[in-house]
């Protein structure tokens, strides 16, 4: 899972670090407890979120 907030990209292993629902509901929920947008799902990638250089990572 990959997640941009702001200028920062925060990338989990879901299965390695094995995050608690309430950190990724931290994650991906926005201020007004709506998912962040855009959200992707690339393969097995959930993208979160933009930023530019993520993008460029992910689809370049």
């Amino acid at each position: 899972m990959l997640v941009a907030k702001g200028k920062k990209v925060v990338e989990l292993n879901l299965k390695k670090d094995k995050p608690t629902q309430e950190e990724m509901l931290k994650l991906i929920l926005g201020p007004t407890d709506n998912l962040r947008a855009p959200t992707l799902r690339v393969g097995k990638k959930l993208i979160v979120g933009f930023n530019e250089e993520m993008y460029e990572s992910v689809f370049g």
